[in-house]
């Protein structure tokens, strides 16, 4: 706020006190008052006029530009009115009694939105552990019965993986409350996620190798465990049949971090589509060959990889490799 529109936005007042102090003059001068008298009290009214004048503005002023300055300062804008306090003079009151029922509002908009997204997320994660069992029963009926034929198992595979992003997706949102970081062995995470994919590699005659040197790293295995699941259903989706397919799990350590890396020979990522292979549904020129793509399992991936605090990028050429890499810190603070 400056002067000259505070002035502007006063000008009524200050014509009116001109008119008065005209009307007084003509006043005293009728009733023939001595005119030091006269210059005097016209003086005091002109004074005091003056004083509550520039006193005014300069209380606005001040809360107008704190108010203001604490605003460009925030980041969460919403915010601001924890930042004031409620001003003496009229108009302010009325602005900061107005921000406060916004701000009510909006903070009752937000929690109705909040129950409901819990409720709905409660929802999807019940809905998912009960269609589990069904997947569980026919996982074993395959199982009971090698017959049944190979497309079943791709399908069910496909299922129950696509199951799982769902949960962890549905998940995520709020991750970091269900995080135990801790040293855990890459060996058994590996393990994990293989007999988790057992049949289908097997099925794909995808060759495996591991060398992990017995590594341990700072990191949530469950999470970890999915994240590592997403990478190897996409190897296995997009393996070449063409040749002796593999996925090799090889280790990269040092004194400030481990580096894993997941490799395979299948049909790769084109160079223009590299870039983009973690973001959202992205599924690119391979992709879309295959009706069961859905560029979510590495989005997903990344996104909780970057909440445990690690990194995650991805290496490619077409027709000939895909690569993971997955950095993790040593002795450092994760920000979760």
């Amino acid at each position: 706020m400056n002067i000259g529109t505070y002035i502007k936005e006063k000008k009524e007042n200050i014509i009116l006190f001109i008119i008065l102090v005209i009307i007084l003059l003509f006043l005293l001068d009728l009733f023939g008052v001595n005119k030091y008298l006269t210059i005097m009290v016209l003086s005091l009214l002109s004074i005091y006029f003056i004083v509550d004048f520039f006193t005014f503005y300069l209380k606005r002023k001040k809360y107008y530009d704190n108010f203001l300055n604490n605003l460009n300062l925030l980041d969460k804008k919403y915010l601001i009115l924890e930042t004031l306090e409620e001003p003496e003079f009229l108009d302010g009151k009325v602005f900061y009694d107005a921000l406060y029922k916004i701000d009510k509002s909006m903070m009752e908009n937000i929690n109705n939105y909040r129950n409901e997204t819990e409720d709905f997320k409660e929802y999807v994660e019940m809905w998912i552990h009960e269609i589990k069992i069904p997947i569980a029963g026919l996982m074993l009926m395959y199982h009971n019965n090698k017959t049944i034929n190979k497309n079943f198992l791709d399908q069910l595979n496909s299922l129950d993986n696509l199951t799982d992003q769902i949960l962890y997706y549905v998940r995520s949102n709020y991750a970091e409350k269900d995080f135990l970081i801790k040293e855990a062995s890459m060996d058994k995470i590996i393990n994990e996620v293989l007999l988790k994919n057992k049949d289908s590699i097997l099925e794909n005659h995808i060759d495996v190798t591991v060398d992990v040197k017995n590594v341990k790293v700072l990191t949530d295995s469950k999470w970890l465990v999915f994240i590592l699941n997403q990478i190897i259903n996409n190897s296995i989706k997009y393996s070449d049949n063409s040749r002796n397919s593999y996925i090799m799990f090889y280790i990269e350590d040092n004194e400030k971090e481990t580096t894993l890396h997941i490799k395979d020979n299948g049909i790769g990522v084109n160079a223009s589509d590299l870039k983009h292979v973690f973001d959202k549904s992205f599924t690119g020129e391979n992709g879309r060959k295959m009706r069961n793509s859905t560029g979510f399992g590495l989005y997903i991936s990344k996104k909780l990889i970057e909440k445990l605090g690690h990194k995650i990028s991805a290496t490619s050429e077409e027709n000939k490799y895909f690569e993971i890499t997955i950095t993790f810190g040593k002795n450092d603070l994760y920000k979760i």
